[in-house]
């Protein structure tokens, strides 16, 4: 017999846990660690070596990542094991190329690094990366156009590429089911050391729904599980919404990842990065600030959330004509 019910009245939700996403339950399941509620002396014993010193336990051949910039390794001393990275900053700005450098110093130094580009083909991240190495014109490289004497340059940053430890996946529509699946299979392949997502907002909905906030934080939540599981950084890349040069205050902040999901929850770093000399021209510039010169090439990179450290503000050099950021101390610059 069917229920009568008074107008107005509404169903209530059965009672018991929250569902879990469906590829949440898969990681769960997958990598489900059984140990349950430890007693704190027998977690006190792994931080005593073998002769009774204090040590910081790690699993094995695991460490931090240095990144080669290095205001930025002291400020996060390094990418951390099992910790999910988000660099923001709106269009571009330098994004994938901080990130690209980033991968081309880790793998250089013997760390396996996989990169999804959800953006960009890997040829176009090919020409990146060999602007950078060969110190040549990206522009111009990407037209074909560079002198005779530089062809010797191409074919040394050519072998140098070539003998990286270095994996691109350029398949333009994917879901975070699909990124969590070849970053776990490249994981006990090539002993995956860092994962790179370029950008967050590109990865396919999981679900039927139209809901991209919910599908960004399905996507936040699964590589935040992903990276505890295979105890790697995860470096996600997000673009944020050019309305944020409209406001009194241009450089980015929290706030603007407000339609990026659970992303500001989920990350153990929150980045941004900023250019005044993209938000101004020089004319701009001299009217607004006459006592303060120009910042020409230079980059902000605002760190607006660390989880296990300070939140600081630092500055390094783009080159832009060359896809690369450099150390800003390195410029000579004060």
């Amino acid at each position: 017999s069917s229920e009568t019910r008074s107008p107005g009245s509404r169903t209530l939700p059965p009672k018991g846990p929250p569902k879990m996403h469906p590829f949440e339950d898969f990681l769960f399941r997958s990598y489900r660690d059984d140990r349950g509620l430890v007693p704190l002396s027998e977690i006190l014993k792994d931080f005593k070596g073998g002769n009774g010193e204090f040590r910081i336990p790690t699993k094995p051949g695991t460490s931090r990542i240095n990144l080669g910039l290095h205001d930025l390794d002291r400020l996060l001393s390094g990418l951390s094991e099992a910790n999910l990275i988000a660099l923001a900053a709106r269009p571009s700005l330098g994004k994938s190329t901080l990130a690209l450098n980033i991968a081309r110093h880790v793998a250089g130094n013997g760390t396996s690094v996989g990169i999804i580009s959800l953006e960009m083909s890997r040829e176009q991240l090919i020409l990146r990366m060999l602007s950078s190495q060969a110190e040549i014109d990206s522009r111009g490289l990407a037209l074909g156009v560079y002198r005779r004497e530089e062809e010797q340059q191409l074919t040394d940053a050519i072998g140098i590429l070539s003998g990286l430890p270095l994996f691109v996946d350029d398949a333009p529509l994917q879901t975070i089911e699909e990124v969590c699946s070849k970053a776990d299979s490249l994981y006990q392949e090539q002993s995956l050391g860092l994962l790179i997502v370029d950008y967050l907002q590109l990865l396919k909905g999981g679900s039927n729904q139209e809901n991209r906030v919910q599908d960004m934080s399905d996507a936040s939540r699964s590589l935040k599980i992903l990276s505890r599981n295979l105890n790697i950084p995860v470096l996600a890349i997000l673009q944020l919404s050019g309305a944020t040069q409209y406001r009194a205050i241009h450089p980015p902040q929290l706030s603007d990842l407000r339609d990026s999901g659970s992303i500001e929850q989920d990350a153990d770093v929150v980045a941004f990065i900023h250019r005044e000399d993209v938000v101004f021209t020089e004319e701009e510039w001299e009217q607004n600030f006459p006592d303060r010169k120009y910042p020409r090439n230079i980059a902000e990179i605002i760190v607006a959330k660390h989880r296990n450290g300070p939140l600081s503000t630092l500055r390094l050099f783009f080159r832009d004509q060359v896809s690369r950021f450099e150390n800003f101390a390195a410029q000579g610059a004060a």
